[in-house]
């Protein structure tokens, strides 16, 4: 594969690091049950495998560089989209749907794949962080839908996420879970705040 061409040194050091996060994400999304090696991400990426140690020292440390560039990109990608819609109970839809996009994208499984390769308490801090992260913003927005316990339905909420990303991994189209998942919270949010009516 021909070399990375770049204006700046440091431009082609960035893109060069770049193509071998990517190229570590694409291995760790394959499914294949050995972790990847650092020679088989350079070829992966193009690179000679002794390349790859002027951006990482180690398998270890690749993998926890790929940590820390994939968890803050899907936790903006969640609060883009929340943050662009209209309501507070559309913000909890968007947030639902972001992630399940993410999960039709394959991101689920490079976290499945870093589950199996990366350091145990890397990823389980990265992950609690990533969480704590998201949680934040899904628990004001359905305060702010008149949501009565609002950490108690987020954590609801978070188990039709999980539901629904499993769903899409078996093999479910992701716009019928989408749309399954819509029609199920729909109704509640719209609902949510107003006062009970006794039987």
């Amino acid at each position: 594969m021909p070399k990375i061409q770049a204006a700046t040194v440091a431009e082609h050091r960035s893109l060069q690091r770049r193509a071998l996060l990517d190229a570590a994400r694409d291995l760790l999304a394959s499914g294949e049950p050995e972790s990847p090696s650092l020679s088989a991400v350079a070829q992966r990426a193009g690179l000679a495998r002794s390349s790859v140690y002027q951006y990482f020292r180690s398998r270890e440390d690749l993998l926890e560089a790929v940590i820390a560039d994939m968890f803050p990109r899907w936790s903006g990608f969640v609060t883009e989209r929340m943050d662009g819609a209209a309501t507070a109970a559309d913000q909890v839809l968007a947030y639902v749907d972001a992630n399940l996009e993410l999960v039709a994208q394959g991101e689920h499984a490079v976290m499945r794949g870093l589950a199996m390769a990366a350091p145990g308490a890397a990823l389980a801090e990265s992950s609690r962080v990533l969480h704590e992260q998201l949680r934040v913003p899904l628990i004001d927005a359905l305060a702010r839908s008149g949501t009565a316990q609002p950490q108690h339905m987020a954590e609801l909420i978070q188990a039709v996420v999980r539901a629904g990303s499993q769903m899409i991994e078996n093999g479910v189209p992701a716009d019928d879970v989408r749309d399954l998942v819509r029609q199920m919270l729909e109704p509640y949010l719209h609902t949510a705040g107003r006062p009970r009516v006794e039987g």
